[in-house]
């Protein structure tokens, strides 16, 4: 207890405090052994206090207890005293390096002061540099841009020489210079538009030399080769046909060339074509390989056919040939980096020609068609005209005209509308139509005594006869033509009123004088003969159903004749009219006895008699049904007329009972003996 309060004393503390202080102390104890009562063990804190209680080993007693807050306190200085020793190394540490620092420090800014130094002495020389970099990178670009226009716009000495020496031949790089030369004149149009127009104006006016004498050397080139060009050979030199196209950019250099080829055409055409007639070679000798059309050709028909035939083959073959030469495949080497105007592709199959001017691939080849052919379509045109006036039948006329249609329209195909072998052959078809109708109208005239004479049995005279066997075979050849394809109805109508409407007309004035049923029963069978030959051609089914019409009008007319023939050989026409026109008269019965003995008389015959009168009526079938109408329509007449009797027999006195007004046979019968 002395211990204690020495302890209390030491501390400064009296004993009337201690007891305040234990009092205060009880209550703290309190209060922490509820808190801890209260703090829960998943506490962090907690958790390693008690961890650490247990590691020490420390009872329960109060000593212990004690003993360990003094370990603990001990423990904590000792380790602040480290701790402030070991800041205490730190700081000398950090005194050293402040020195470093410093110095450091010191020597960088003598540095800096020798860098500006030397920065002031080297800017001038950097900013010479920079200038005379500048200066070389402007030297550059005007030494690209001058190369580049000396490349575009400056010709070589070997190109020069290639397009105006006449001593190297025209090849790929001919065409290559000059497409240069001509990029060089495109390129001075922009030259021109800049304020100096002096490098712009040289030139094009050096360039424009060059190009000119290109030219013309291109233009003595391609005369020399026309004139040992072979059509025939379809391996044409490429270089031509290049040369060609280039040469078209200068229309009049380009027609002397065309004229020039076109003479030499004509020339070979001419002679060709004159020794496929005669068999004889240009230069006097027989060819015996070619079987001459002259000698061969027997017919006027074949000799137009032949000459024609010739004539087509030559033209397939020359425009393959010209389309060959001026319609080849596209040159790249020529027109890959082109920008002339002129210097677009040909394409023949899309008639796409040199943009920016009228010339066109198909208008050359068709105008050196023309040319070339004109010797041959003088020819052919004097040799056709003189076998068309030549040749008197109609058929073989007709079969001429039909062959030059189809020339015609062939010609059209490969030519076009308006060339000269087309105009040609159009006005050979009308010359011979003309011919056709011409010899039509001269057979009509030589028949003409025939139209007088009337055949004994009725039937189709003669000439009309054979009429139809040539309207029948001009029929065939014009349905087997490209005519019936493409007329509108013209042609056949031509044809009909030409070969078909004289002769009917012929038979028409023939009838006339006759009497009738004779002139009637001549017509229909007439009309019955043109029915059959038009109907038998799909072209003219239409005029066939016309005239069948007209016979049955016909027929119609025969019907009434015969009705009439029946009335009036059975007595009963006065009886019949006065029925007819309804007059109210008294049959008296010496008129009914009367004609009861005249229609007794009549009857066995009547039918007989009928068919007799009808014999010249070629169709029997048409025959029988007229005569059955006709009989049809008289039982009808008797009909009415036996039921007027029978009304006049009802009217008199009733005494007279032994039926004297009847006739003497029933309408039974008389349909039984007219069947």
């Amino acid at each position: 207890m002395a211990s204690t309060n020495n302890i209390h004393q030491h501390n400064g503390f009296s004993p009337s405090h201690s007891n305040v202080s234990s009092a205060k102390g009880s209550d703290l104890i309190v209060l922490k052994v509820a808190s801890v009562l209260s703090t829960s063990y998943s506490d962090n804190d907690f958790r390693d206090a008690i961890l650490l209680a247990d590691q020490r080993s420390v009872g329960s007693n109060g000593k212990n207890r004690r003993q360990l807050r003094l370990d603990l306190l001990g423990e904590a200085i000792g380790c602040n005293g480290e701790i402030v020793g070991e800041m205490g190394l730190v700081a000398e540490r950090l005194k050293l390096v402040r020195g470093v620092v410093e110095r450091l420090n010191s020597r960088i800014q003598d540095m800096k002061r020798q860098i500006d130094s030397a920065h002031d002495q080297t800017t001038p020389a950097l900013r010479g540099m920079a200038s005379l970099f500048e200066q070389r990178l402007a030297i550059e670009r005007k030494q690209e841009i001058l190369g580049a226009i000396e490349s575009y716009f400056v010709m070589t000495d070997d190109e020069i020489e290639s397009l105006t020496s006449t001593m190297i031949p025209v090849d790929n790089s001919f065409f290559s210079s000059l497409q240069k030369a001509k990029r060089i004149t495109l390129g001075c149009d922009i030259l021109l538009g800049f304020e100096s127009q002096t490098l712009g104006l040289e030139l094009i006016e050096r360039t424009s030399v060059h190009v000119n004498m290109a030219f013309q050397k291109l233009y003595k080139w391609v005369q020399q080769e026309f004139k040992t060009l072979n059509l025939e050979n379809p391996h044409v030199n490429p270089s031509m046909r290049q040369a060609l196209r280039v040469l078209a950019e200068r229309p009049s250099l380009f027609q002397n060339c065309l004229d020039l080829f076109a003479a030499s055409r004509e020339r070979s055409l001419s002679e060709a074509f004159h020794c496929a007639l005669t068999g004889v070679t240009p230069q006097g000798t027989e060819d015996a390989s070619i079987r001459p059309i002259d000698l061969t050709a027997h017919d006027p028909l074949r000799y137009v056919g032949d000459m024609f035939a010739w004539v087509h083959s030559a033209t397939v073959g020359e425009r393959e040939a010209l389309e060959t030469l001026f319609a080849g495949g596209r040159d790249e080497t020529l027109y890959a980096s082109t920008s002339s105007p002129n210097a677009a592709r040909w394409n023949l199959p899309v008639d796409e020609g040199l943009e920016g001017s009228d010339f066109r691939v198909r208008e050359v080849v068709g105008q050196l068609m023309d040319r070339n052919f004109l010797p041959v379509v003088r020819i052919l045109r004097q040799r056709v005209e003189q076998a068309i006036q030549s040749n008197e039948d109609v058929i073989p006329a007709y079969k001429i005209s039909t062959l030059l249609s189809f020339y015609r329209a062939t010609f059209e195909k490969l030519l076009g509308v308006g060339s000269s072998l087309e105009e040609c052959t159009g006005g050979l078809e009308k010359v011979a139509k003309r011919q056709f109708r011409s010899l039509v109208r001269d057979n009509i005239l030589s028949i003409q005594a025939e139209f007088q004479q009337v055949p004994s049995n009725l039937e189709p005279p003669r000439f009309l006869q054979d009429a139809f066997k040539q309207l029948g075979a001009i029929l065939q050849i014009y349905e087997s033509s490209l005519s019936a394809s493409e007329d509108s109805g013209s042609e056949i109508q031509g044809i009909l009123s030409e070969a078909f409407d004289p002769f009917m007309s012929g038979c028409e004035e023939i009838a006339k004088p006759m009497t009738y049923p004779e002139g009637g029963i001549f017509l229909v069978n007439c009309k019955l003969a043109a029915a059959h030959c038009l109907g038998s051609f799909e072209s003219t089914i239409f005029r066939a159903t016309q005239i069948r019409d007209d016979i049955a009008q016909d027929a119609l007319k025969l019907i009434d004749d015969q009705h009439a023939v029946f009335r009036r050989k059975s007595g009963l026409d006065t009886l019949l009219k006065n029925l007819d026109d309804g007059e109210q008269v008294d049959v008296s019965q010496a008129s009914v006895s009367r004609a009861s003995q005249e229609l007794d008389d009549f009857l066995p015959s009547a039918l007989m008699d009928a068919m007799d009168r009808l014999k010249g009526l070629q169709d029997a079938e048409m025959a029988r049904e007229i005569i059955e109408q006709a009989a049809e329509r008289f039982c009808t007449d008797f009909e009415r007329l036996e039921e007027f009797l029978a009304n006049q027999k009802n009217g008199e006195d009733a005494s007279n009972s032994d039926g004297s007004l009847s006739l003497s046979r029933t309408s039974a019968e008389i349909r039984v003996l007219l069947s």
